[in-house]
């Protein structure tokens, strides 16, 4: 199977450059993971990390789990990993399937979709109760985007290490 990975506009109004930019990275970590086992998935990068393509994976379902369906959506649940809101737990991916995790990171992707797409604009204010703060849904957008980015180029690296696979 081959992913697509959507093209970013480059003249677009500010919510569509937005959600081309997220969906952009969302099926990057897709592609950086496209065609491997679970056990080359579960490959950790430098000990003592446990930091490895299907921890980032479960990673970024914990991120928009909380930002967007328990920030934005106000829904009072756990991370799908961690009951104490240890983003860290994710990470650690020893045990895990390609299976398990994509399925959640693609059903919290679904979700984050439909909350964003029911904001009627980006100035919609919301309260993040874990930093005490008051946050923009477009400020949201714009965090979960610089995450994708950071955690992509961690993808980029465990995958050259796995296969030489580079670039996408």
């Amino acid at each position: 199977m081959s992913i697509e990975r959507a093209v970013p506009p480059t003249i677009a109004g500010e919510r569509e450059t937005l959600r081309g930019f997220l969906e952009h990275h969302r099926a990057t970590l897709a592609v950086k993971c496209e065609g491997l086992a679970d056990e080359d998935l579960r490959r950790q990068s430098v000990p003592p990390s446990t930091l490895s393509l299907l921890g980032l994976v479960r990673h970024m379902a914990e991120v928009e789990r909380a930002w967007f369906r328990r920030v934005v959506g106000g829904e009072d649940i756990p991370l799908v990993w961690s009951d104490a809101m240890d983003f860290q737990v994710a990470y650690d991916a020893a045990g895990s399937t390609r299976a398990e995790a994509f399925t959640a990171w693609h059903a919290e992707v679904e979700h984050a979709r439909r909350i964003e797409a029911a904001a009627p604009d980006l100035d919609v204010v919301v309260h993040n109760s874990r930093g005490q703060e008051d946050l923009s849904l477009r400020t949201i957008m714009l965090h979960v985007i610089l995450e994708y980015g950071r955690h992509n180029g961690h993808a980029d690296l465990l995958r050259e290490a796995i296969d030489g696979t580079v670039g996408v």
